[in-house]
């Protein structure tokens, strides 16, 4: 209606202009006609433009991506530079929308509703792929990586391709790692500094094998259990503590709840962006290409500005009164957690690899 109206007003002008040129002398009354005319074109034109614009926004094609985590987490700062990159590259033919805060599930759930097709993309934390591809659990083997560099090295590489396509199987597409990060032990009743401090703890972990395996091993209560519920537990005092990198412990306030953070580093943890497999498929070839290369520049992104946050993160944690171990003895972690290799054979040739490509 804003549009019409606007046409409308710009041919009466056109037309006044018009009419009062009859008034006037010959040359003055042509000079005028053709700025009227070029008036009323020019809006019609501009009218034009608006209405292909709504047009276009309104035939994009949507496309749902969950996350459980709040707006102020890594895994929203890698969703929107997604989505951004998306929009641009296929001049808004197709459009991420956003859905944080667990709104469309847990991440078990949403991989369960990939897998189903009634949700079309989710960033997922690593634990819970195991589920869907028993291959996926090597990544989370404790202290498989001493860095960063070390992480991606594997992960964009032959390997952590292969990994991905092993989700196929589950009707899962794998586009690229992003980063939850090194995973550090919180809790609300001593320091930890060593593998026998933590001996006795009730631990929330993630809902996988592996990790339930590596605490154990530590002789820990281990609990596995889908994170919006471990935010009420840690509330009520039901667990002493969790795990989690840095930037978790920062944007979820774990500081209202624990009092000490060891940052053991136990394991790396990938955020995998992750589609239904159909609907990949579905995808022109040349936006399928779009969509892996959006992905993995999305999450190099996130792993760059979860870097740059880190040291303020930490500095802030300590400002609301969490005592951090920032050196603990990590050598009795790695010989406590030994058994967990000698517990998962399978894994024995995906661990050479991985080590054979870290010399």
């Amino acid at each position: 209606m804003k549009k019409s109206a606007k046409l409308l007003s710009a041919v009466m002008a056109g037309a006044m202009v018009l009419s009062m040129a009859g008034c006037g002398s010959s040359s003055n009354s042509a000079e005028t006609t053709a700025a009227a005319a070029e008036t009323t074109a020019a809006a019609a034109d501009s009218s034009a433009a608006e209405s292909k614009e709504a047009t276009s926004n309104t035939d994009a094609t949507v496309i749902k991506l969950g996350t459980t985590v709040n707006e102020q987490d890594s895994f929203q700062v890698c969703a929107e530079k997604f989505a951004e990159l998306v929009k641009e590259r296929t001049n808004g033919a197709y459009e991420i929308e956003i859905h944080p805060n667990g709104a469309l599930g847990d991440e078990r759930t949403m991989l369960e509703s990939m897998q189903m097709g009634t949700l079309d993309m989710g960033i997922i934390t690593s634990g819970p792929f195991v589920n869907f591809s028993s291959a996926m659990g090597v990544l989370d083997m404790p202290f498989l990586f001493a860095n960063n560099e070390e992480a991606y090295k594997v992960l964009d590489g032959e390997i952590g391709k292969e990994l991905l396509g092993t989700l196929e199987d589950a009707d899962l597409k794998g586009l690229a790692y992003a980063e939850r990060g090194f995973r550090n032990i919180t809790n609300s009743k001593k320091p930890i500094t060593n593998a026998a401090d933590v001996a006795g703890l009730k631990l929330r972990v993630m809902e996988n094998d592996v990790y339930t395996a590596t605490f154990k091993a530590l002789d820990v209560n281990a609990v596995p259990m889908a994170w919006s519920d471990a935010l009420t537990a840690l509330q009520q005092g039901t667990i002493d503590g969790e795990e989690n990198p840095i930037n978790v412990i920062y944007s979820y306030k774990l500081w209202e709840s624990q009092k000490y953070v060891t940052l053991d580093r136990h394991s790396y943890s990938t955020a995998i962006i992750t589609m239904s497999n159909d609907l990949f498929k579905s995808l022109p070839e040349d936006v399928q290409k779009i969509f892996e290369e959006s992905a993995q520049e999305a999450a190099e992104y996130e792993r760059q500005w979860v870097a740059d946050q880190e040291a303020d993160q930490l500095q802030e944690i300590k400002d609301h009164g969490m005592e951090v171990v920032e050196n603990p003895d990590v050598d009795s972690f790695r010989a406590a957690v030994q058994s967990v290799y000698d517990a998962y054979p399978d894994y024995a040739d995906y661990i050479k690899r991985i080590q054979d490509a870290l010399k």
